[in-house]
């Protein structure tokens, strides 16, 4: 016999909008790859169209995508995605500007192959942000502007752009962008900053920044999180921490990693690569109904601390729109099989789904 209470509530929750049921706490975003974008995907662009009311590209303004090459700008799909977000009154995220990954190595040399000067950098940095942002100004609300600048131990990364310029390129960073968009928000995304080391890391960056003078609106808490870790408790006390320092806290980047893992370093740098196993990928064949409402409770706890700090909290972005296009899937581990976002693989609300609208109306 089935329970018509629960026929009801089954329906009712598909058909409810994610942006609709969080529209007084917070702004509710995907990330988009190329065929979201150029609305290849109809059941994808259903569930953007549907549930989110903003929009970051996964890839497409990331400087090896939109610069490749000296004096060559790729703005095709970047300029689809300004127009997809204009069509479906949704606020587009510019994502991101200057990281030590997937920037092409061409940027930090000259024409014969040695590493350019720091005033040469810097020239180029500033050529790139006023082309790129000043393109986009006025249609885009924010832009990640420097990603993940923070080692584990606190400490600035030793990137290309710190070896050549210094730490003051993050400071430069904003100041360009600011200069080339005044009204755009302007926001420092990483990774693992819920650790304590690398949050006090974050934390002493951003006040060194703002008593610079530069332009900081945001923190960006990536969110690629797994099913224990952080803690409830790590996620709340990192969303206080920032929001002290007077600036908005953005969950950017949200999914959760339901593989097994034999490493116990909580990163998720895209550079890291794992050897493939066949016990690190348990769930060929689908999720259990056990995992799944593992899952569906991960987020049901993770929301209800946004939630409580919806005062704080202006966006939660989930990087990506269904299991099937996950980055997870290639990542630390190629062709694995991860189920980390609301909806599986053919755009069906999962258990996580119906957790994350319980979390709003209790």
């Amino acid at each position: 016999m089935i329970s018509l209470a629960s026929c009801s509530e089954t329906t009712t929750t598909e058909k409810t909008s994610l942006k609709e049921v969080f529209e007084d706490h917070f702004l509710i975003g995907a990330a988009l790859n190329s065929d979201q974008i150029l609305e290849k995907d109809s059941v994808a662009n259903s569930i953007i169209k549907t549930h989110f009311n903003t929009i970051t590209a996964e890839n497409a303004f990331k400087w090896e995508r939109i610069h490749p090459e000296p004096n060559v700008y790729n703005f095709e799909l970047p300029d689809k995605i300004i127009a997809y977000g204009e069509k479906n009154n949704m606020i587009n995220i510019g994502h991101v500007i200057i990281w030590h990954s997937q920037t092409p190595d061409w940027v930090y040399k000259d024409s014969n192959g040695k590493f350019l000067s720091r005033e040469a950098l810097l020239e180029r940095i500033k050529e790139h942000i006023f082309t790129v942002v000043g393109r986009y100004k006025g249609k885009i609300k924010g832009w990640d502007v420097v990603n993940e600048a923070v080692e584990e131990d606190g400490s600035l990364r030793q990137s290309e752009w710190m070896k050549i310029i210094g730490e003051d390129y993050i400071l430069k960073a904003f100041e360009f962008a600011h200069e080339a968009d005044p009204d755009a928000e302007l926001y420092y995304n990483d990774f693992s900053i819920e650790n304590e080391l690398k949050r006090n890391g974050a934390i002493k960056l951003v006040k060194d920044l703002k008593a610079k003078g530069a332009k900081v609106d945001g923190v960006g808490l990536q969110g690629h999180y797994k099913m224990d870790w952080p803690t409830a408790g790590q996620v709340d006390s990192t969303i206080k921490a920032f929001a002290d320092l007077g600036v908005k806290v953005l969950i950017t980047e949200l999914d959760i990693d339901v593989l097994p893992y034999d490493f116990g370093n909580y990163t998720a740098d895209i550079n890291y690569k794992l050897e493939d196993r066949a016990e690190l990928n348990p769930f060929k064949e689908g999720l259990p109904d056990s995992m799944q409402q593992a899952l569906a409770d991960r987020y049901s706890s993770l929301f209800k601390v946004f939630l409580n700090n919806s005062g704080s909290i202006s966006r939660v972005t989930f990087w990506g729109v269904t299991d099937r296009e996950s980055w997870l899937n290639y990542w630390p581990i190629m062709g694995r099989s991860n189920y980390p976002l609301l909806f599986d693989r053919n755009g069906k609300p999962k258990k996580a789904f119906d957790a994350v609208l319980r979390a709003v109306k209790r």
